[in-house]
């Protein structure tokens, strides 16, 4: 039995199958997608002054991947263009390409994920931070403070067992897109009290050590560790999940949905466009992704 309407538009709608059901599809989408950004909002504005994590995210990592993903929407809709021309070979080449993009980009974010598993947060006492500050700024680090919690908090890795006494860690360093970086509370005086830091050979290396008794708490920059790491992990997880799925897709499409081509290419190239829709969506939802978790 043949199904009606895959290659053909319906009367009703002037849209074929696929093209109507993933539209349909993508309407949800919207909703579940809409309803995730406009929490982070809510709960980004209700945020106390201070206590929204800055500068958590490296730029360059999401702008790369941002390029990769407008990439991979040009190639996808070369290989559907392929199709139309009956170039089977170009399509193939095209296809491919998308999935490469797609690795590349899940790549790049399970670094993210690892580099943030690695990483450890510190929020030092207010009243002990004049012993730190002019170490980090000698050591050129990011601190930022949060004065609703009478903390500042530093980043980094840990460089030493928590369990074995004070905290070493190699400090993560001020971007080198901030200007005029000062986090300091004007309460605190950076001239008072000797560096806590240790610089090795290399730069890279330099540690930093915080002592235990002077820090309120810490953990790593997971889910537990506070509300937009939590967001964070929920927004990219669930974006990561469709990347993998339109991969997932065009994998079949490039190896065994191939041998549609010698049955009904329009047929295959209808596939393809519904496809291509869903990558280019994903794609959006990626390029709204970025300015809010990466630049603000």
């Amino acid at each position: 039995m043949e199904i009606p309407y895959t290659v053909t538009a319906r009367p009703d709608t002037g849209l074929w199958n696929g093209k109507l059901g993933i539209w349909l599809f993508l309407a949800s989408e919207v909703m579940l997608f809409g309803a995730l950004f406009t929490a982070y909002l809510f709960v980004r504005i209700g945020a106390e002054d201070g206590t929204w994590p800055d500068h958590v995210q490296d730029v360059r990592l999401g702008l790369c991947n941002t390029i990769i993903l407008i990439i991979s929407s040009i190639t996808m809709v070369y290989a559907w263009v392929a199709l139309k021309e009956r170039k089977f070979n170009n399509y193939r080449v095209a296809l491919a390409v998308t999935i490469l993009c797609g690795f590349t980009f899940l790549g790049i974010k399970a670094y993210e994920y690892h580099s943030k598993y690695i990483h450890w947060g510190f929020f030092i006492k207010a009243e002990d931070m004049d012993k730190y500050l002019p170490g980090l700024q000698k050591m050129n680090a990011f601190y930022s403070a949060i004065p609703s919690q009478h903390v500042f908090e530093v980043r980094g890795h840990l460089h030493s067992d928590p369990n074995s006494g004070d905290y070493v860690i190699v400090p993560d360093k001020q971007p080198s897109y901030l200007i005029n970086f000062d986090k300091s509370n004007p309460a605190v005086n950076a001239d008072k009290g000797a560096s806590s830091g240790s610089e090795a050979a290399s730069d890279e290396e330099a540690t930093f050590t915080i002592a235990r008794n002077d820090v309120d708490r810490f953990g790593r920059l997971l889910p537990a560790y506070g509300t937009y790491y939590a967001m964070y992990f929920t927004v990219t997880g669930l974006h990561a999940l469709h990347i993998i799925g339109g991969i997932v897709v065009m994998l079949y499409f490039l190896g065994p949905g191939a041998a549609m081509y010698r049955r009904n290419p329009e047929q295959l190239s209808n596939r393809i466009e519904v496809t291509g829709i869903f990558w280019h969506f994903v794609d959006l939802v990626w390029i709204t992704v970025f300015p809010i978790l990466y630049l603000t």
